[in-house]
């Protein structure tokens, strides 16, 4: 893939198909790509394949697919054979986050595709500088994280390493661009790249109020819910500060700053998760219980719920006044 964009829809691999691997597939499919989506462990084809259609068929549901839903599936091909994605301009790797298993998925896509196609990582944790390390051109591999679900947020980062190319970023970002997407890119590879760092200073910060006891699970999400909730999709961080006039943020900083977390401990309450191998609304175990159908309505209305706010982002565009207008 070069960086001038060919006027048909690319067609794009995807390798993994679990639940953010067949997101993605189904985003690809309702902006007509077509997808090969190869499941490299044994009983992920099937699996993957019911997850991508019913991905696909909440697109439909939410008015994303102008064509008949068979339009849209006659464009994937799901198998387990790597061979598939030989025609594919853009390769998306989706797999467990094991770096000792990347590189075998990776030297698999390097052995059946061209030269010039670009070779991305899902990876919301492991360095691009290293990932890329494991292919042959290095200068045409980059990170391409989204957010779930796919087809339904407007997130997309873009992390390019130490050897990526200028005309593999331009790239992806014009395909990004073509996808609705608002992508962040980010020039210099740095762990956890920027969405993931934010979210985990907030999670360090209020597991450590719950562990004082200074307040519980339900009221720290009601925090966020209906506080920092009720104007992030507008305004970002930035914005927000601009917009409540700057003049106590110094002090503010200043006096808070020093009471913050800066603990390098794994929560003790992370620490039980992991040990019950509690899994959310997957197996019911989490931060709060879940019977079946508790699970199962969450995760309808959260479908809902990302219809509703990505429609509500588009009535809003990033820049109001139309131009960026960023002081440096």
């Amino acid at each position: 893939m070069s960086g001038k964009m060919n006027a048909r829809p690319a067609a794009i691999g995807i390798v993994g198909l679990g639940l953010m691997g067949s997101s993605i597939v189904a985003s690809l499919l309702a902006f007509k790509h077509p997808v090969k989506a190869v499941a490299p462990l044994r009983g992920e084809k099937e699996a993957g394949y019911k997850r991508i259609l019913e991905q696909l068929l909440l697109c439909e549901k939410f008015d994303m697919l102008s064509d008949p839903f068979e339009t849209y599936l006659a464009l994937l091909t799901v198998s387990e054979d790597f061979d598939d994605l030989k025609d594919c301009e853009l390769v998306v790797e989706c797999i467990v986050e094991d770096i000792s298993i990347k590189e075998v998925v990776f030297k698999k896509i390097a052995a059946v595709i061209p030269k010039d196609t670009i070779v991305a990582s899902n990876t919301s944790a492991i360095p691009i500088s290293i990932l890329q390390k494991m292919v042959p051109d290095p200068q045409r591999f980059i990170g391409i994280h989204w957010a779930e679900p796919a087809f339904a947020t407007r997130f997309l980062e873009i992390v390019c390493g130490n050897q990526t190319s200028e005309a593999t970023a331009d790239a992806v970002i014009a395909l990004a661009l073509s996808w609705g997407k608002e992508p962040t890119v980010l020039k210099k590879d740095i762990r956890g790249f920027i969405t993931n760092r934010l979210m985990y200073a907030v999670y360090r910060e209020i597991l450590h109020l719950v562990e004082k006891g200074d307040t519980s699970f339900a009221n720290a999400d009601k925090c966020f819910r209906y506080d920092a909730g009720s104007w992030m999709t507008l305004m970002g961080i930035f914005r927000r500060m601009d917009y409540t006039g700057l003049r106590d943020c110094f002090t503010a900083y200043r006096n808070i700053f020093p009471l913050l977390s800066n603990s390098d401990d794994i929560s003790p309450q992370m620490q039980t998760i992991a040990d019950t191998r509690s899994r959310g609304i997957q197996n019911g175990k989490g931060f709060y219980s879940y019977t079946r159908d508790e699970a199962a309505q969450w995760s309808q209305a959260f479908s809902v719920f990302n219809k509703d706010i990505f429609r509500l982002a588009a009535n809003y565009p990033e820049h109001l006044s139309g131009e960026e207008g960023e002081h440096t």
